[in-house]
């Protein structure tokens, strides 16, 4: 399949998570991915965007940033934010970990994108934001095997 590639920038209100999964989810239709693999996809983006919402912006409102690349059997998905970034990734990517125990989150929104997605990396510098960019392939199965 031939590269594609889209681009989505939005407030970081908490209202925007689920408009930015189905956006998402829609541009991967394209590769004709199972049920499975579509909430997969879904549920990764929801928790990064998520992320970037309660965690970047936590002082107020910002942009956040999605870009996706589709490549053969590959989506690729990168999205970012310009908030106040991440003092200590290696500790904030252990399952449970949470900066906010107040608002009742369980610390996995990593656990969870690492878990659904092939690839994930995280980049963050304090003060300026993080990106957060996974990638998943999309098997390709016979019609019979859907």
């Amino acid at each position: 399949m031939e590269k594609n590639y889209m681009k989505l920038e939005f407030l970081s209100k908490s209202n925007n998570e689920s408009f930015s999964r189905v956006v998402v989810a829609s541009f991967a239709a394209q590769l004709d991915p199972t049920l499975e693999e579509l909430s997969d996809i879904k549920t990764a983006v929801s928790e990064a965007v998520t992320n970037a919402i309660i965690h970047g912006y936590e002082y107020g409102e910002g942009l956040i940033t999605i870009e996706c690349i589709i490549k053969d059997r590959e989506i690729e998905i990168k999205i970012s934010d310009k908030g106040k970034g991440i003092n200590n990734l290696e500790e904030a990517m252990e399952p449970f970990f949470t900066s906010k125990p107040n608002l009742e989150r369980s610390g996995m929104g990593f656990t969870v994108m690492e878990t659904f997605m092939d690839t994930l990396t995280v980049e963050s510098v304090e003060g300026y934001g993080t990106t957060v960019k996974m990638t998943k392939e999309v098997k390709s199965l016979s019609d019979e095997e859907r």
